[in-house]
């Protein structure tokens, strides 16, 4: 058994994990600098004070409730940049339990991409205000309910924030993680963090519900995979995902110890990225949480799993070509079932985040589909690295399109509403650039081109129907021969395909309310300056990744990041 290894804090490691001890800044500076004030310390026997700065009354500059959420945008803003830039630096590891490569530092970027857009739209969905007041004894019940929701917000702040950057740090440090117990834990700190932002609001009944329905399953789904996890200890001796891999490789026949080791912890990823039958918690959770941090959970937590479904299917027991895992027909039957549970089920929803949360249901499936080809031994190793980038290139984005519908919604919520279709009826004509931007979102989920939905779907359709090419026998024999020379494999393509045209009818159902129905609020929306810019930059991202060569410069980082994971 090897150990875990010893963290030197030298200037390289230093480095090396410069976007998470940039979080880890963050946390301390939202902790310290709202609580700065002029206290003093009296040195013994003297009358000279020496300032300390933490007490007394605090300081006029940094005792602002607005604080909290600034620090946390420029920490996130530091943090993402970092991450770009550190794609292209070599591997490094790092205490034997993380490795800093293209692949762990292109999911740290979206992760934190992802929260940066959180925290900015929370800056109108929560916000804070200077100065104010403690309602009186003369308001009315109206006004005093507005100065306890002001007070109330401004009292969260930092709790919100806390929680937002480490979930960041979960996300970051799981992504670099090369042992399975560090990856657990990384997913758990991450994990425990969304639980208490999804229940966030208190003052909501469906936010305490739907929080505690999320917090339970996920639990026993956790617990699940802690104890597939053990399953693997005991086969191995060591939890280092390279030697997992090496004594996957060695193995003779199937050890049982092995297989429902990885099973379970199926469950637990399965849980995270919101695959049936693991789902049924998921769309409560969306409608009862906020927007942002639905959009959260539909991109950077999704994303987080798929991460570990890649670390652990492809990376631990990815078959020779030519041989079938044992997981590929369960993976490949559970893909099918739960895109076309997904899309069924929100074609009846009239919630629109819940049709968004069964719409992130059935992305999942779509991904699921392409990693069980890596499970059939056809894709061989130039396949695997196909369906790795279009897998890799449709998670970062999906942070755009799917995180900036629920931009949309978040600024619907900004004035109390956004959780009934009827909310979204006149958009175009209140908000013609929010609607038209709302559109392309609904667009590119559906995949329809040139939106760069579209693009991640075609190359994750292109590498299934590349496996799966050749492999039948041809047969004249029958009408339907050219069933028989095609591999089953080829019928997931047909299910993204079909079910992604299925989608379309409740995308475009969203759309349609959206410019063809009468509004029941005529006047305009809160302005919301740095909200609507997130939307906006959202909006044009998704087409301009869609086409030119912003698409192209995303494709050749994703292919960089998979062939650092190749090796």
């Amino acid at each position: 058994m090897t150990s875990l290894g010893q963290l030197n804090l030298d200037s390289e490691t230093a480095f090396t994990l410069l976007p998470e001890l940039v979080m880890l800044v963050g946390v301390l500076a939202i902790i310290l600098i709202p609580n700065l004030g002029n206290a003093t310390f009296r040195m013994p026997l003297t009358n000279l004070r020496v300032p300390i700065l933490i007490g007394g009354s605090r300081f006029e500059t940094t005792n602002d409730p607005r604080m909290p959420n600034r620090i946390a945008n420029a920490t996130f803003a530091i943090a993402f940049a970092s991450s770009l830039l550190m794609i292209d630096s070599t591997s490094e590891e790092v205490g034997g339990l993380l490795r800093s490569d293209a692949f762990s530092r292109l999911f740290s970027a979206m992760f934190i991409g992802a929260l940066l857009l959180v925290s900015v739209a929370t800056t109108h969905r929560i916000p804070a205000k200077r100065n104010a007041k403690v309602p009186s004894d003369g308001d009315s019940e109206a006004v005093t309910s507005r100065k306890m929701a002001v007070l109330i917000d401004n009292r969260r702040q930092v709790d919100f924030h806390i929680l937002l950057i480490m979930v960041g740090l979960g996300m970051s440090l799981m992504a670099m993680s090369t042992n399975l117990f560090m990856l657990v834990v990384c997913i758990e700190l991450a994990s425990l963090s969304t639980y208490v932002l999804v229940a966030f609001h208190k003052e909501e009944d469906v936010g305490g519900e739907a929080g505690a329905k999320y917090f339970i399953v996920g639990s026993a789904a956790s617990a699940v995979g802690i104890y597939g996890m053990s399953l693997l200890y005991i086969w191995s001796g060591d939890l280092s995902l390279d030697a997992l891999a090496e004594k996957w490789g060695q193995m003779q026949g199937i050890d049982p110890f092995a297989a429902f080791g990885i099973g379970l912890m199926m469950v637990a990823f399965g849980f995270k990225v919101s695959a049936a039958p693991f789902h049924l918690a998921a769309p409560d959770a969306y409608s009862g949480a906020s927007s942002p941090i639905s959009g959260l959970l539909a991109t950077a937590s999704k994303a987080m799993g798929f991460v570990a479904l890649i670390r652990v299917l492809v990376m631990i027991t990815i078959p020779d070509f030519g041989e079938e895992s044992f997981w590929f027909l369960m993976l490949a039957v559970v893909s099918v079932v739960t895109m076309s549970w997904g899309n069924l089920a929100a074609l009846t929803s009239e919630n629109p985040k819940r049709m968004l949360a069964y719409s992130s249901v059935a992305h999942a499936g779509y991904m699921l589909a392409a990693i069980s080809v890596v499970g059939s031994g056809l894709a061989g190793e130039e396949g695997t690295r196909i369906i790795l980038i279009a897998i890799t290139f449709h998670l970062a984005v999906l942070v755009l399109f799917k995180l900036g519908a629920f931009l949309v919604l978040s600024l619907l919520e900004t004035e109390g509403s956004g959780h009934r279709m009827q909310d979204l009826h006149g958009l175009g004509k209140r908000e013609p650039l929010i609607a038209g931007s709302m559109f392309v979102f609904m667009l590119s989920l559906a995949g329809v081109p040139p939106l760069s939905g579209f693009l991640s779907k075609l190359l994750m359709v292109n590498g299934i129907v590349s496996s799966s090419a050749g492999t039948g026998s041809p047969s004249t024999t029958s009408v339907y021969s050219w069933v028989e020379t095609v591999d089953p494999v080829f019928f997931l393509a047909a299910a993204i395909v079909a079910n992604s045209a299925l989608s379309l009818f409740y995308y475009l159902r969203l759309s349609l309310v959206m410019f063809f129905e009468e509004s029941e609020k005529p006047s305009r929306l809160k302005s919301a300056p740095s909200l609507r810019m997130a939307i906006m930059a959202c909006a044009l991202l998704t087409v301009m990744c869609g086409i030119g060569p912003v698409s192209e410069w995303l494709v050749g980082l994703v292919t960089t990041s998979i062939d650092s994971l190749l090796g």
